[in-house]
């Protein structure tokens, strides 16, 4: 079985781009592994390819979902995996890109073969969460498995979910072996030099502020909330960062705080580069991966892969 190529990376480093243009060399349909592009409407916030690069180049995974609706790494892999079949047997090229490390683990190391999720398992964890806090649950985890807990990377689901399995089966979510994955794939990561990445993430961030975020964002702010709390896809970020400017927020004493815009778009670019370097980090340990710094080490990578593909079918 040929590898199925892998465009990993960290955030800002280019991904979408290079699949595009690669895409103008090669018969690609893009996988987007990116757990926010899922959600329709956050279209400026996530940097997804236009309207106009998808209907150029064929996309999978992007505004399949309401920003109100959970989604999970299962339901992902098998749109993920759908999409691998119908992309071959058309005589096409899949090519998965995004920095969703999770989802892309998942597909190419095999699903976690842990216990369906219990929604009122996760209700009942989540009134603990408000009363507890983060911190509490997270070291619950930790006291059984530092390794799980790190894994985590605080993502509030993360921890109810990995909690979920810990106290229904006495065991971390990292005891269960994953299952096989279906197919074979060549996993390339692009991570930048921390001072080439710095200044990609502050020009797409004054690009958000320029071509819209604000309204955007407005736009969505009732949507963010499901069921009494904030939807997953509210950790998009720039969301969060873009409403408390426009609607203030609250400081330690519980008063209401003006944020400026620049002072928005400072906290903008923070969480992007901290996000940026758990993303690194990440893929710096992902199993069978070959990482490059370099935007012309990926692409002449990738070609070789994509020509290797072209000869065979």
């Amino acid at each position: 079985m040929t590898p199925i190529p892998v465009l990993c990376g960290v955030t800002a480093s280019g991904k979408t781009a290079l699949s595009l243009e690669l895409a103008t060399a090669f018969p690609l349909e893009v996988i987007s592994a990116d757990a926010m592009m899922v959600y329709q409407g956050m279209d400026i916030g996530t940097a997804k390819p236009s309207l106009e690069e998808r209907l150029r180049v064929p996309h999978h995974g992007i505004d399949i979902l309401a920003p109100n609706t959970d989604f999970s790494v299962a339901a992902w892999v098998a749109m993920a995996e759908t999409a691998i079949a119908d992309i071959l047997s058309r005589g096409r090229i899949p090519f998965v890109v995004g920095g969703t490390g999770f989802y892309i683990r998942a597909l190419t190391q095999g699903l976690p073969s842990t216990p369906i999720s219990d929604p009122e398992a996760i209700a009942q964890l989540e009134v603990e969460l408000k009363a507890q806090g983060l911190d509490a649950l997270l070291a619950e985890i930790e006291a059984v498995s530092p390794e799980d807990a790190s894994k985590m990377q605080r993502n509030p689901r993360r921890i109810l979910r990995a909690l979920e399995i810990l106290r229904g089966t006495g065991k971390p979510p990292s005891s269960f072996a994953p299952m096989p994955a279906k197919y074979l794939f060549k996993k390339i990561a692009l991570i930048p030099e921390t001072s080439v990445l710095e200044e990609r993430i502050a020009l797409r961030t004054r690009w958000m502020l320029e071509t819209g975020l604000l309204e955007e964002a407005a736009g969505l702010a009732s949507v963010f909330v499901r069921q009494g709390r904030r939807a997953t896809s509210f950790q998009a970020i720039g969301y969060k960062q873009a409403l408390d400017h426009l609607f203030g927020t609250q400081d330690s004493m519980g008063q209401q705080v003006a944020i400026s815009l620049k002072e928005t778009e400072r906290r903008i670019n923070l969480a992007t580069r901290q996000y940026a370097k758990r993303q690194g980090t990440w893929f710096k340990a992902e199993p069978n991966t070959t990482v490059f710094t370099q935007l012309t080490q990926v692409q002449t990578a990738l070609q070789i892969a994509f020509e290797s593909l072209v000869r065979k079918n």
